[in-house]
């Protein structure tokens, strides 16, 4: 019997440590961090992916040369770290629209595969939102899936709830895994709206409609969490990273907003509701998505170090 015991535990440890290795923790680096050097201040012991943001085309749908890039994408695989090019973003430049049209959809194809071979990339994160995610968008991310998976690599996107509509089912068949941009439900670009931006409440709501109603598969799905806040009303900041926060404001770890002496105020995701999200994540995702890692404070303030505690179970 107390063999048997034994066996059992031992067991159920392997399948708690197989649980947290699968555990994805993704976060995003802008490009210039890459290319500056300024991403040597991430614990990437705490990661499994990193996105590099944005490694847009011009106008003519070709990508500049990135000195760096491969020898840091090198340094993470040694790390056991999968390293993709992100395209888009929020402010992705509107020539889009004709990249992705037909005459053109093909070479740019061509050349986002090209890019994930030259600097030795794991695959190709697409963060194409709002009107860029068009009538083209579709035959755009079949064409790629085509082109990437072959030659084993990552195809992954950045979803916002309030675009949903605008992604079909067979496009959210084709990516290897979703990352859920559960924040910027408001900000500097709605005065009118000031609160919080990125409510525990939107991250449950948000894993109701891709895991509940559109009922993608848990390990496909990444819930986004910000390393950042934004400011709204007299004396407050547009938007301020996390590590900026608390080494302003005393006891702000805490908290998820802070008022100032002028009236204004500041609404961010402190420590606690880090963990929540983690552990609402461990329950319905099969990862964490972080925007952007450089936005983080260091030692007992670090988001990333309480996103690793949860997943780790450490107390």
């Amino acid at each position: 019997m107390r063999k048997f015991l034994l066996l059992w535990l031992i067991a159920s440890a392997c399948l708690s440590v197989n649980a947290q290795q699968k555990f994805r923790v993704i976060g995003y680096l802008r490009t210039n961090n890459i290319l500056e050097g300024q991403a040597g201040q991430v614990d990437y012991g705490k990661v499994t992916h990193i996105n590099i943001a944005f490694i847009n085309p011009d106008s003519a749908g070709n990508f500049t040369s990135m000195p760096g890039l491969k020898a840091f994408a090198d340094k993470m695989h040694g790390l056991h770290i999968k390293v993709l090019a992100s395209i888009g973003g929020g402010l992705a430049p509107a020539y889009y629209t004709s990249l992705l049209a037909e005459g053109n959809r093909q070479a740019l194809v061509q050349k986002l595969a090209q890019l994930s071979e030259s600097y030795n990339l794991d695959g190709i994160d697409v963060d194409l939102e709002g009107e860029r995610v068009d009538a083209n968008y579709e035959s755009f991310i079949t064409m790629l899936s085509a082109a990437l998976k072959p030659k084993g690599k990552l195809l992954t996107a950045a979803v916002a709830t309030v675009y949903k509509d605008r992604y079909t089912d067979k496009v959210l068949s084709l990516f290897d895994f979703i990352n859920i941009m559960s924040y910027d439900k408001t900000g500097p670009w709605r005065p009118e709206k000031p609160g919080p931006h990125a409510p525990y409440e939107m991250a449950v709501e948000d894993m109701n409609y891709w895991a509940g109603e559109k009922g993608i598969a848990k390990d496909k799905l990444n819930l986004g969490i910000p390393f950042y806040g934004y400011g709204f009303g007299p004396g407050a900041p547009s938007d301020m990273s996390f590590r900026k926060i608390v080494s302003t404001y005393s006891g702000a770890e805490n908290k998820d907003e802070w008022t100032l002496p002028e009236g204004g105020t500041i609404y961010y995701n402190g420590i606690p509701t880090i963990k929540n999200k983690t552990t609402l994540a461990l329950e319905r995702a099969g990862g964490i998505m972080i925007w952007q890692l450089l936005g983080d404070a260091q030692g007992k303030y670090s988001l990333l170090n309480a996103v690793d505690e949860v997943v780790h179970q450490k107390k």
